[in-house]
């Protein structure tokens, strides 16, 4: 299938308390590069992230940004100094001995005595807590929408390199069938010349003519590129065929440029005519083009 290696999401999803925030941007690389951007808090969740990326995706550099956001009731807690009521009690000690003061201190009291007690939010965090499984599923959640919208979008960009690789595919198919025409001519024109040429030669210095004939008919084949056609148009059915299978096809398809263009070149140095020449250049030239665009295949 030809799919682009680029693409970009941002997907942000909520439940409850929390909220999840997941950019992911794919650029063209050689295999698949996996750089993440998350939250300290959330690090235990690189593993599954990339997990979760290797599934979907098998080339180019990904980038990847988790945003995460969790807003819980203020936790509050209330500290007694047990040692300043105790001392505040042995300082009342003597009047109640004298029964100037009777009784024990109440809440009444003790709400009423500075410095007594203190109500303070909870603020300290656990090192090393691991994430709440609420948490995780969320981000599980997004990632999986993002990697689908960002896969879709290079399906969408995969479908323009298609149609401009297919496009380009005819004008090499075109090439191809003007150099076998060329080779054939070529070779006609060759023998023919050659024939000529044999006859102008005076009788007693031609030889055996039988064995003339194969030497003739071995020098006209050397520029015979039978077998080079042959495999040039099996590499572009191969192509088609790769280009419409379900699987990622681009380092497949950057293997086949090779093949093509070194089988152009040996046509090239076959085929003996000045057309021929130019027709080589322009192939050369335009899978040229075409490798530059399968960069871009996943």
């Amino acid at each position: 299938m030809i799919r682009s290696m680029t693409g970009f999401s941002s997907v942000g999803r909520e439940t409850g308390s929390e909220t999840v925030h997941v950019t992911v941007k794919s650029v063209n690389h050689r295999f698949l590069d996996i750089a993440l951007k998350v939250p300290s808090a959330c690090a235990g969740l690189e593993a599954r992230i990339k997990a979760a990326v290797q599934q979907r995706l098998t080339r180019g550099r990904v980038e990847i940004m988790l945003g995460v956001q969790v807003t819980t009731p203020v936790e509050r807690e209330i500290v007694v100094d047990e040692a300043l009521l105790d001392r505040v009690v042995q300082a009342f000690e003597p009047a109640r001995s004298r029964g100037i003061v009777a009784g024990t201190l109440t809440v009444s009291d003790v709400l009423r005595i500075p410095q007594a007690f203190e109500i303070r939010t909870r603020t300290e965090e656990k090192a090393g807590a691991a994430v709440p499984e609420s948490l995780a599923a969320l981000v599980d959640v997004a990632m999986d929408d993002a990697l689908t919208a960002l896969v879709a979008m290079r399906q969408t960009e995969g479908g323009f390199l298609d149609a401009d690789l297919n496009a380009r595919l005819l004008t090499i198919s075109g090439f191809v069938d003007t150099l076998e025409f060329e080779s054939r001519a070529g070779q006609t024109e060759l023998e023919v010349r050659l024939r000529e040429r044999l006859n102008e030669l005076p009788a007693d210095i031609r030889g055996d003519q039988d064995a003339i004939a194969r030497e003739l008919v071995r020098f006209v084949s050397r520029s015979d590129i039978d077998e080079e056609v042959v495999r040039m148009r099996a590499h572009i059915q191969h192509w088609r065929t790769l280009a419409t299978s379900d699987e990622p096809c681009g380092r497949k398809l950057d293997f086949l440029i090779q093949e093509m263009n070194r089988e152009i070149n040996t046509m090239g140095s076959k085929v003996e005519s000045a057309r021929a020449t130019e027709v080589v250049i322009n192939a050369k030239a335009e899978l040229e083009r075409i490798r530059e665009q399968v960069q871009n295949v996943e």
